[in-house]
Protein backbone atom coordinates (compact mmCIF):
# COMPACT_ATOMS: atom_id res chain seq x y z
CA UNK A 1 0.00 0.00 0.00
CA UNK A 2 1.66 3.41 -0.96
CA UNK A 3 1.38 6.23 1.80
CA UNK A 4 3.18 9.73 1.63
CA UNK A 5 4.04 12.00 4.41
CA UNK A 6 2.17 15.14 5.29
CA UNK A 7 4.05 17.94 6.73
CA UNK A 8 2.08 20.42 8.67
CA UNK A 9 3.61 23.82 9.03
CA UNK A 10 4.94 23.06 12.44
CA UNK A 11 6.67 19.84 11.06
CA UNK A 12 8.02 21.62 8.40
CA UNK A 13 9.53 24.16 10.95
CA UNK A 14 10.61 21.82 13.11
CA UNK A 15 12.51 19.97 10.89
CA UNK A 16 15.39 22.32 11.43
CA UNK A 17 16.56 23.50 7.99
CA UNK A 18 19.01 26.31 8.46
CA UNK A 19 18.91 29.79 6.02
CA UNK A 20 22.17 29.03 4.98
CA UNK A 21 21.09 25.63 4.19
CA UNK A 22 18.25 26.58 1.93
CA UNK A 23 20.60 29.66 0.14
CA UNK A 24 22.96 26.49 -1.03
CA UNK A 25 20.14 25.19 -2.52
CA UNK A 26 18.27 27.56 -4.25
CA UNK A 27 21.78 28.55 -5.49
CA UNK A 28 22.79 25.27 -6.90
CA UNK A 29 18.59 25.40 -8.21
CA UNK A 30 19.56 28.57 -10.01
CA UNK A 31 22.93 26.83 -11.35
CA UNK A 32 20.92 24.53 -12.91
CA UNK A 33 18.62 26.85 -13.86
CA UNK A 34 21.62 28.71 -15.94
CA UNK A 35 22.78 25.40 -17.53
CA UNK A 36 19.15 25.12 -18.75
CA UNK A 37 19.20 21.51 -16.80
CA UNK A 38 15.28 22.48 -15.37
CA UNK A 39 12.08 21.85 -16.44
CA UNK A 40 9.88 24.82 -15.13
CA UNK A 41 7.07 25.92 -17.39
CA UNK A 42 5.69 29.79 -16.22
CA UNK A 43 3.30 28.77 -13.36
CA UNK A 44 -0.17 29.38 -14.21
CA UNK A 45 -2.86 30.93 -11.56
CA UNK A 46 -6.29 32.24 -10.98
CA UNK A 47 -7.15 35.62 -9.26
CA UNK A 48 -10.75 35.26 -6.96
CA UNK A 49 -10.24 38.86 -6.28
CA UNK A 50 -8.30 42.33 -7.27
CA UNK A 51 -4.43 41.82 -6.03
CA UNK A 52 -4.65 38.14 -5.05
CA UNK A 53 -3.74 34.82 -6.58
CA UNK A 54 -3.09 31.45 -6.56
CA UNK A 55 -0.36 29.56 -8.56
CA UNK A 56 0.47 26.22 -9.69
CA UNK A 57 4.08 25.89 -9.49
CA UNK A 58 5.42 22.97 -11.18
CA UNK A 59 9.31 21.83 -11.22
CA UNK A 60 11.71 19.56 -11.82
CA UNK A 61 15.72 19.79 -10.93
CA UNK A 62 17.06 15.90 -12.50
CA UNK A 63 20.39 17.12 -10.63
CA UNK A 64 18.72 17.41 -7.11
CA UNK A 65 16.72 14.77 -7.77
CA UNK A 66 13.59 16.68 -7.11
CA UNK A 67 10.39 16.86 -8.58
CA UNK A 68 7.00 18.56 -7.42
CA UNK A 69 4.33 21.50 -7.28
CA UNK A 70 3.45 24.01 -4.92
CA UNK A 71 -0.18 25.00 -5.20
CA UNK A 72 0.06 28.70 -3.66
CA UNK A 73 -2.12 31.79 -2.48
CA UNK A 74 -1.13 35.77 -1.56
CA UNK A 75 -4.34 37.50 -0.58
CA UNK A 76 -3.54 41.07 0.72
CA UNK A 77 -6.54 41.37 2.66
CA UNK A 78 -5.98 38.00 5.22
CA UNK A 79 -4.48 40.66 7.46
CA UNK A 80 -7.49 41.99 8.21
CA UNK A 81 -9.00 38.55 8.76
CA UNK A 82 -6.11 37.27 10.96
CA UNK A 83 -5.07 34.80 8.37
CA UNK A 84 -1.34 34.99 6.40
CA UNK A 85 -0.57 36.78 2.83
CA UNK A 86 0.82 33.80 2.00
CA UNK A 87 -0.98 29.41 2.42
CA UNK A 88 -0.73 26.45 0.20
CA UNK A 89 0.41 23.31 0.09
CA UNK A 90 3.36 21.70 -1.65
CA UNK A 91 3.85 18.34 -3.17
CA UNK A 92 7.10 15.78 -3.82
CA UNK A 93 7.09 13.20 -6.35
CA UNK A 94 9.39 10.23 -6.63
CA UNK A 95 11.32 11.08 -9.60
CA UNK A 96 11.11 7.72 -11.09
CA UNK A 97 7.83 6.63 -10.87
CA UNK A 98 5.90 9.60 -10.23
CA UNK A 99 4.30 8.68 -7.08
CA UNK A 100 3.63 11.56 -4.37
CA UNK A 101 6.09 10.99 -1.10
CA UNK A 102 4.66 13.95 0.60
CA UNK A 103 2.10 16.76 1.02
CA UNK A 104 3.73 19.83 3.32
CA UNK A 105 2.81 23.09 3.91
CA UNK A 106 4.59 25.44 2.20
CA UNK A 107 4.32 28.70 4.33
CA UNK A 108 7.65 28.55 5.72
CA UNK A 109 9.33 27.55 2.93
CA UNK A 110 7.94 29.94 0.94
CA UNK A 111 9.49 32.59 3.38
CA UNK A 112 12.65 31.14 3.47
CA UNK A 113 13.59 30.13 -0.11
CA UNK A 114 12.17 34.03 -1.06
CA UNK A 115 14.89 35.14 1.16
CA UNK A 116 17.25 32.92 -0.01
CA UNK A 117 16.79 34.00 -3.29
CA UNK A 118 17.53 37.52 -2.39
CA UNK A 119 20.55 36.59 -0.82
CA UNK A 120 21.93 34.47 -3.80
CA UNK A 121 21.19 37.72 -6.04
CA UNK A 122 22.63 39.90 -3.95
CA UNK A 123 25.75 37.35 -3.55
CA UNK A 124 26.69 38.71 -7.22
CA UNK A 125 24.93 41.80 -7.73
CA UNK A 126 25.50 43.91 -3.77
CA UNK A 127 28.94 44.97 -2.70
CA UNK A 128 30.78 42.62 -0.88
CA UNK A 129 31.53 44.92 2.09
CA UNK A 130 27.53 45.86 2.36
CA UNK A 131 27.01 46.39 5.95
CA UNK A 132 23.20 47.98 6.08
CA UNK A 133 19.77 47.10 4.69
CA UNK A 134 16.67 48.91 4.50
CA UNK A 135 13.27 47.14 4.77
CA UNK A 136 10.31 48.49 3.51
CA UNK A 137 6.98 45.97 4.26
CA UNK A 138 8.29 44.12 7.85
CA UNK A 139 5.96 41.13 7.82
CA UNK A 140 6.99 37.62 7.10
CA UNK A 141 9.20 38.41 3.85
CA UNK A 142 10.89 40.99 5.26
CA UNK A 143 11.96 39.27 8.30
CA UNK A 144 13.31 36.07 5.87
CA UNK A 145 14.78 38.29 3.58
CA UNK A 146 16.49 40.34 6.60
CA UNK A 147 17.60 36.41 8.02
CA UNK A 148 19.03 35.66 4.40
CA UNK A 149 21.24 38.72 4.07
CA UNK A 150 22.39 38.42 7.75
CA UNK A 151 23.55 34.96 6.39
CA UNK A 152 25.63 36.30 3.42
CA UNK A 153 26.60 39.99 4.57
CA UNK A 154 28.52 41.54 7.30
CA UNK A 155 25.34 43.59 8.65
CA UNK A 156 25.82 45.87 11.08
CA UNK A 157 22.64 48.03 10.68
CA UNK A 158 19.16 47.83 9.82
CA UNK A 159 16.33 50.53 8.96
CA UNK A 160 12.86 48.98 9.05
CA UNK A 161 9.28 51.12 7.27
CA UNK A 162 5.97 49.71 7.50
CA UNK A 163 2.31 51.11 7.38
CA UNK A 164 2.21 49.23 10.19
CA UNK A 165 4.41 50.75 12.72
CA UNK A 166 4.18 48.07 15.33
CA UNK A 167 5.21 45.34 12.36
CA UNK A 168 8.59 47.45 11.97
CA UNK A 169 8.90 47.86 15.91
CA UNK A 170 8.91 43.90 15.99
CA UNK A 171 11.49 43.29 12.95
CA UNK A 172 13.68 45.82 14.93
CA UNK A 173 13.11 43.83 18.05
CA UNK A 174 14.28 40.53 15.89
CA UNK A 175 16.99 41.95 14.47
CA UNK A 176 18.78 43.09 17.74
CA UNK A 177 17.98 40.29 19.37
CA UNK A 178 18.86 37.44 16.77
CA UNK A 179 21.72 39.17 15.17
CA UNK A 180 22.97 42.02 17.17
CA UNK A 181 21.96 44.86 14.77
CA UNK A 182 21.69 48.63 15.25
CA UNK A 183 17.94 48.65 14.15
CA UNK A 184 15.66 51.72 13.81
CA UNK A 185 11.92 51.39 12.53
CA UNK A 186 11.28 54.63 10.70
CA UNK A 187 8.02 56.24 9.26
CA UNK A 188 9.94 57.77 6.68
CA UNK A 189 10.17 55.87 3.48
CA UNK A 190 12.80 57.45 2.36
CA UNK A 191 15.07 56.84 5.75
CA UNK A 192 14.88 53.03 4.54
CA UNK A 193 16.66 53.90 1.53
CA UNK A 194 18.47 56.34 1.34
CA UNK A 195 22.01 55.85 3.03
CA UNK A 196 21.73 52.02 3.44
CA UNK A 197 23.75 49.39 1.04
CA UNK A 198 20.87 46.95 -0.46
CA UNK A 199 17.21 47.78 -0.02
CA UNK A 200 14.31 45.03 0.17
CA UNK A 201 10.81 45.43 -0.79
CA UNK A 202 8.50 43.57 0.06
CA UNK A 203 4.92 44.50 0.60
CA UNK A 204 1.76 43.08 -1.49
CA UNK A 205 2.53 42.59 -4.98
CA UNK A 206 0.17 44.91 -6.68
CA UNK A 207 -0.88 45.66 -10.35
CA UNK A 208 -0.62 49.54 -9.84
CA UNK A 209 2.45 50.73 -7.76
CA UNK A 210 2.16 52.83 -5.36
CA UNK A 211 4.73 54.28 -6.37
CA UNK A 212 6.15 55.09 -2.91
CA UNK A 213 10.30 55.49 -3.39
CA UNK A 214 11.01 58.26 -5.15
CA UNK A 215 14.18 58.82 -8.32
CA UNK A 216 17.17 59.82 -5.91
CA UNK A 217 16.35 57.74 -2.87
CA UNK A 218 18.59 54.68 -3.94
CA UNK A 219 22.57 55.57 -3.23
CA UNK A 220 25.23 55.52 -6.00
CA UNK A 221 26.57 51.39 -5.32
CA UNK A 222 23.20 50.33 -3.66
CA UNK A 223 21.73 47.10 -4.49
CA UNK A 224 17.69 46.85 -4.42
CA UNK A 225 15.77 43.20 -3.97
CA UNK A 226 12.34 43.96 -5.14
CA UNK A 227 10.33 41.21 -3.55
CA UNK A 228 7.13 42.49 -4.12
CA UNK A 229 7.61 43.41 -8.12
CA UNK A 230 7.76 46.96 -8.35
CA UNK A 231 4.80 47.62 -6.31
CA UNK A 232 7.13 50.71 -4.59
CA UNK A 233 8.93 51.54 -7.09
CA UNK A 234 8.71 55.12 -8.60
CA UNK A 235 8.97 54.41 -12.57
CA UNK A 236 11.78 57.13 -12.85
CA UNK A 237 13.62 55.56 -10.04
CA UNK A 238 13.40 52.11 -11.51
CA UNK A 239 15.52 53.94 -14.64
CA UNK A 240 18.40 55.24 -12.16
CA UNK A 241 19.11 51.34 -12.33
CA UNK A 242 22.33 50.63 -14.19
CA UNK A 243 21.19 46.37 -14.03
CA UNK A 244 18.03 45.19 -13.78
CA UNK A 245 18.12 41.30 -13.10
CA UNK A 246 15.40 38.62 -12.86
CA UNK A 247 14.86 34.68 -11.94
CA UNK A 248 13.41 34.05 -15.20
CA UNK A 249 12.60 35.99 -17.98
CA UNK A 250 9.80 33.65 -19.66
CA UNK A 251 7.85 34.06 -16.16
CA UNK A 252 8.79 37.42 -16.31
CA UNK A 253 7.05 38.52 -19.57
CA UNK A 254 4.46 36.68 -18.43
CA UNK A 255 4.13 38.67 -15.76
CA UNK A 256 4.33 41.56 -18.31
CA UNK A 257 1.56 40.15 -20.07
CA UNK A 258 -1.11 40.10 -17.40
CA UNK A 259 -0.17 43.80 -16.65
CA UNK A 260 2.53 43.59 -14.21
CA UNK A 261 6.01 45.02 -14.41
CA UNK A 262 4.72 47.83 -16.53
CA UNK A 263 7.58 50.09 -15.23
CA UNK A 264 10.71 47.50 -15.03
CA UNK A 265 13.97 48.58 -17.45
CA UNK A 266 15.32 45.86 -19.91
CA UNK A 267 16.71 43.13 -18.23
CA UNK A 268 20.31 42.62 -17.97
CA UNK A 269 20.76 39.32 -16.81
CA UNK A 270 19.05 36.31 -14.70
CA UNK A 271 19.93 35.08 -11.37
CA UNK A 272 21.12 31.69 -13.08
CA UNK A 273 23.32 33.66 -15.56
CA UNK A 274 24.95 35.23 -13.00
CA UNK A 275 25.53 31.98 -10.95
CA UNK A 276 26.87 29.99 -14.23
CA UNK A 277 29.54 32.99 -14.96
CA UNK A 278 27.55 33.52 -18.25
CA UNK A 279 26.85 37.40 -17.50
CA UNK A 280 28.96 39.59 -15.08
CA UNK A 281 27.08 40.45 -11.93
CA UNK A 282 28.48 43.88 -10.09
CA UNK A 283 31.21 45.36 -12.06
CA UNK A 284 32.19 48.61 -9.77
CA UNK A 285 31.55 50.04 -6.74
CA UNK A 286 28.92 53.00 -8.48
CA UNK A 287 26.62 50.67 -10.16
CA UNK A 288 22.52 50.71 -8.73
CA UNK A 289 21.43 47.02 -9.29
CA UNK A 290 18.08 45.85 -9.15
CA UNK A 291 16.84 42.13 -9.16
CA UNK A 292 13.37 41.73 -9.14
CA UNK A 293 13.03 37.80 -8.64
CA UNK A 294 9.29 36.59 -9.41
CA UNK A 295 9.41 33.70 -7.37
CA UNK A 296 10.18 30.57 -8.75
CA UNK A 297 9.15 27.11 -8.30
CA UNK A 298 12.85 25.68 -8.39
CA UNK A 299 13.35 27.70 -4.96
CA UNK A 300 10.70 25.36 -3.56
CA UNK A 301 12.25 21.87 -5.10
CA UNK A 302 15.52 22.79 -4.03
CA UNK A 303 14.06 23.20 -0.55
CA UNK A 304 11.27 20.94 -0.12
CA UNK A 305 13.69 17.85 -0.47
CA UNK A 306 15.68 19.18 2.75
CA UNK A 307 12.46 19.60 4.76
CA UNK A 308 11.70 15.85 3.67
CA UNK A 309 14.75 13.84 4.53
CA UNK A 310 15.26 16.06 7.53
CA UNK A 311 11.68 15.17 8.56
CA UNK A 312 11.74 11.33 8.07
CA UNK A 313 15.51 11.55 9.62
CA UNK A 314 13.77 12.84 13.16
CA UNK A 315 10.30 10.99 12.18
CA UNK A 316 8.02 14.18 12.00
CA UNK A 317 4.47 14.03 10.44
CA UNK A 318 1.80 11.89 9.54
CA UNK A 319 1.82 9.07 7.10
CA UNK A 320 -1.47 8.68 4.85
CA UNK A 321 -2.66 6.47 2.48
CA UNK A 322 -2.62 7.15 -1.11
Amino acid sequence: MQKLLYLARADVERAGVTMREIIDAVENGFREHGNGRVEMPPKPGIHTMPDAFIHAMPAYIPALKSAGVKWVSGYPDNQKRGLPYISGLLILNDVETGIPLAVMDCTWITAMRTGAATAVAAKYLARPEASSVGILGCGVQGKSNLEALAALFPLRRVVLYDKTTAQAEGLARFAREQFGLEAAATQNARAAVDGVDMVVTAGPILHTPHATIQPGWLNEGAFASLVDFDSFWHPDALKQADKVCTDDVPQFEQYRALGYLQNIPPIYATVGELVTGKKRGRENARERIMACNLGLALDDMATAPLVYARAREQKLGTWLEL
